[in-house]
C-alpha cells in the first residue's frame, strides 16, 4: 500500500465516475469526504453518466438478460483511463470485473436490510413494487396473498407510485432510504425484515469503489476501505461467484463477520422450489465455508432447478 504522501504527489485530480441519481451522488459523495479526508491535497471531478440501465426504464432488469447493466459503461471508462475510478451499489456490480479492474475498496456497509414500505392508511396488502427475483421469491412465502408487480425508477419515484396508489408496497434497501434521508416519512409505514425473513442481495449496503490493478489510485482507496465491509462482501461474492448466480437471479446472500467468526446465509429459488443454508465458521475458514455452501447447493440439483425445500 502507498504512502499517503506518495500517492498525492503522483496525482491530486481524480476523476470518478458515478450515475446520476440522488442516491449515487449521496454516495459518491460519501466517498470524496473519506478520500479527502485522508489525503486532503485531492481534488475529485464527479463525472456523471447514464448507463443502459438508467437509458431504458421500459423494461424490466430481468429482461436485459446480461450483468453489469448499471456497470459496463464505467468499466469501459475506468479501464481505458478516462475516468480514474468508479462508485457503484455493490450489489449492481458483476461476479466478473473487467481486464485490469479490482474493487479497490469499500464504505462501511450500512444497513444490509431490505424494507416493506407501506402508505399508513393502506389497507390489506394486495399489489407489492418489486421487480427483484429474489424479493419477490422471499415474498411469495411472507405475504402469500400478495402479488408482486414489477417497478422501475429512482426511489423518489418508487414512493411517489406508492403514495398515488400504483401499489400497495415497495420493497427497498434499507441503505438507501437511510442514506437519502427517506425513512422518517410521516404518512408511510417501514417494516424491516430480518436476515431470517428475507436474505438481502449479496453486496447490499456496501458502496464499492471499482478502480485499475496495479494503480496509485487504487492503492488510495485501499487505504480508505472499510476492512469488515470488505472482507464481507469477499465472501459473498465468491458464494455467488461459484454458483455463477447475478443480481437479477431469485438468490440472496449475506455473510456477519464478528470478532473471530462468520456467519452466511445463502438462499436462492428455482423452479419454485427453495434452497437455503445458515452456517458459522472462524474467520480464518471463511472462504472454506463460502465454497462448501456452494458446493452443497450445486450437489443438491441447485443449478438443475432441483434444490430441496
Amino acid at each position: 500500500m502507498c504512502e499517503e504522501r506518495e500517492c498525492v504527489y503522483l496525482k491530486k485530480q481524480i476523476k470518478i465516475g458515478t450515475r446520476g441519481s440522488s442516491l449515487a451522488l449521496a454516495q459518491t459523495n460519501e466517498v470524496v469526504a473519506a478520500l479527502q479526508a485522508r489525503f486532503p491535497d485531492v481534488e475529485a471531478e464527479i463525472v456523471i453518466l447514464q448507463t443502459r440501465g438508467d437509458k431504458i426504464l421500459d423494461r424490466l432488469l430481468t429482461d436485459f438478460g446480461d450483468k453489469g447493466v448499471f456497470t459496463a459503461e464505467f468499466e469501459d471508462m475506468v479501464g481505458n483511463g478516462k475516468i480514474d475510478l468508479a462508485v457503484h451499489s455493490a450489489k449492481d456490480m458483476p461476479m466478473e470485473l473487467g481486464t485490469g479492474l479490482m474493487v479497490a475498496g469499500v464504505m462501511p456497509r450500512a444497513d444490509a436490510r431490505d424494507v416493506l414500505v407501506t402508505r399508513k392508511e393502506s389497507g390489506c396488502l394486495l399489489a407489492v413494487g418489486t421487480g427483484s427475483p429474489r424479493r419477490q421469491s422471499q415474498l411469495r412465502r411472507l405475504f402469500p396473498q400478495a402479488v408482486c408487480r414489477g417497478i422501475r425508477g429512482n426511489v423518489a419515484t418508487r414512493l411517489s407510485k406508492l403514495r398515488n396508489g400504483e401499489y400497495d408496497g415497495l420493497v427497498l434497501a434499507a441503505a438507501g432510504l437511510e442514506r437519502l434521508g427517506l425513512l422518517g416519512e410521516e404518512d408511510l409505514e417501514y417494516r424491516f425484515f430480518s436476515f431470517d425473513e428475507m436474505v438481502p442481495a449479496g453486496g447490499q449496503g456496501i458502496i464499492a469503489v471499482e478502480g485499475r490493478r496495479e494503480d496509485e489510485i487504487s492503492n488510495m482507496v485501499r487505504a480508505i476501505s472499510d476492512s469488515r465491509s470488505y472482507y464481507e462482501l469477499e465472501i459473498e461474492r465468491k458464494v455467488l461467484g461459484l454458483l455463477d448466480a447475478g443480481c437479477q437471479e431469485a438468490v440472496g446472500a449475506v455473510a456477519q463477520c464478528g470478532e473471530d467468526s462468520v456467519r452466511i446465509r445463502l438462499i436462492r429459488e428455482v423452479n419454485g422450489r427453495i434452497f437455503k443454508m445458515d452456517e458459522t465458521a472462524g474467520l480464518p475458514e471463511a472462504g472454506e465455508l463460502a465454497a462448501k455452501m456452494a458446493e452443497s447447493a450445486l450437489a443438491s440439483g441447485f443449478s438443475q432447478g432441483k434444490a430441496s425445500k
